[in-house]
């Protein structure tokens, strides 16, 4: 154990390089692609957008790329750095300068006890690589995403994570916000204690709807100077619309590879097997009511549920699965937006996939696991077209998607006014993250 601990950790302090300053860098040097030509000027303050993007989750990038829009508009004179969990992803997709959250060895930094401690320490020390990234700050950004909440993660990865970079943050001067996030549940103790302490710190606090701003409330924040502002992915370009013609209807379904909150070992089989049966029962249906189907998915490993459920359709029909379903595997919510305008209604489960719906005035269907997709859905009118992703009923689903699509002009013009008012919610926000971020000469 002593051994391999020490071989950890003397890998860990190889990897370390000390920069012109005289400082120890826990990264790698970065490569050239990590350092845009629009990087900052020597001595010149970024403005930090934080937050869990580039690994896949198309939700949270929308919502980061959704911010560099509106900064680039509001504020255009400043830079920005991405401190993320793929920095490498979004300075690919967006051209942004990025660094990661903490100290993440690759496989190939060795075995996998050398790899655990190096992971561990790098956790350990990230204070003094946040400490060195937030000295290059004006102000650090979350943009929407569930920010404040746990699903699929412990309270010492991203609540800590969270609380860690903001307390310092405050510390050092830099203005912390929280822009259209949402929040709730935390079921852990310990994550609700570092999400609190986190939005403690911040210096501007807005919630994407008032379940969030209420579930804060709940657990002891004051949140009487917190607006709500809907989810800041409405703000994005749309794209061209296109209309489903004259031929059947066609239903995006949404699916998602879901294993439950935690994913404790003991549900995953359990949970998804029965998700996707039920799914798979749902989509032959819809096709025995002469619809076509389009797949959609929320994040790359929505890939896996959207091939099972095909498996299991083609098992039936091989046939018709090929001239009546779609399948094309999105990378990201523009993918979405364009894929849900070739459809007439969504019935999905994600809820940035209700946003990309609504966003494309589609009447949708949420099959969730949170309250957030409700919440959105009465909002446009549509509170009775919800279902608990755990507690589907298809015999219901069908009867919805039937009233659904029988009012669906109805609700369009629902959709359409409520999504204006957010888009006036959204560009009052936008200045008011300019005059917290912006240069005083602005």
């Amino acid at each position: 154990m002593v051994e391999w601990a020490a071989a950890g950790f003397r890998a860990l302090f190889a990897g370390m390089h000390v920069d012109e300053a005289g400082r120890m860098n826990l990264l790698e040097p970065e490569a050239p692609e990590h350092r845009p030509a629009d990087a900052a000027r020597p001595g010149s303050k970024q403005v930090g957008l934080f937050g869990i993007f580039g690994t896949g989750n198309f939700g949270n990038d929308g919502s980061l790329e959704a911010m560099v829009i509106a900064l680039r508009k509001v504020a255009p004179r400043e830079p920005l750095l991405c401190i993320c969990t793929g920095p490498q992803g979004v300075t690919r997709s967006l051209g942004l300068e990025a660094v990661p959250i903490y100290y993440q060895p690759s496989p190939e930094d060795g075995g996998r006890a050398v790899l655990l401690v190096k992971k561990a320490a790098g956790r350990a020390v990230m204070w003094l690589h946040a400490v060195r990234q937030l000295r290059r700050l004006k102000a650090i950004i979350v943009p929407g995403m569930g920010a404040l909440d746990d699903f699929g993660v412990s309270p010492l990865g991203w609540p800590l994570d969270l609380m860690t970079w903001f307390l310092l943050a405050r510390l050092m001067g830099v203005k912390v916000v929280l822009a259209s996030v949402g929040a709730g549940p935390i079921h852990h103790p310990l994550s609700r204690l570092f999400f609190k302490s986190a939005a403690r710190a911040a210096h501007y606090r807005s919630y994407r709807d008032r379940i969030s701003r209420a579930y804060m409330a709940g657990i002891g924040l004051d949140v009487t100077q917190d607006p709500i502002v809907p989810d800041i992915a409405f703000s994005l370009p749309p794209p061209a619309s296109a209309s489903t013609g004259e031929g059947p209807l066609v239903v995006g379904v949404g699916v998602m590879t879901y294993y439950g909150w935690h994913k404790g070992p003991e549900r995953i089989r359990g949970t998804y097997d029965g998700y996707i049966a039920k799914m798979t029962a749902y989509i032959d249906w819809l096709l025995g009511q002469g619809h076509r189907v389009r797949l959609l998915i929320g994040d790359e490993t929505d890939n896996l549920a959207a091939e099972d459920i095909l498996r299991a359709l083609r098992v039936k029909d091989a046939a018709r699965v090929d001239t009546s379903i779609a399948f094309t595997p999105a990378s990201g919510l523009r993918d979405v937006m364009a894929q849900m305008a070739e459809i007439d209604v969504a019935v999905v489960t994600r809820f940035h996939n209700v946003v990309c719906a609504l966003k494309m005035g589609k009447p949708a269907i949420s099959i969730g696991y949170q309250d957030k997709n409700d919440v959105l859905l009465a909002e446009m009118g549509l509170a009775d077209f919800c279902q608990h992703i755990e507690r589907l009923d298809l015999g219901r689903l069908q009867e919805q998607t039937i009233a659904l699509i029988g009012h669906r002009a109805d609700y369009e013009r629902r959709i359409r006014e409520v999504r204006s008012r957010f888009m006036q919610e959204l560009a009052a926000q936008e200045e008011v993250l300019a005059a917290l971020v912006g240069s005083p000469e602005r």
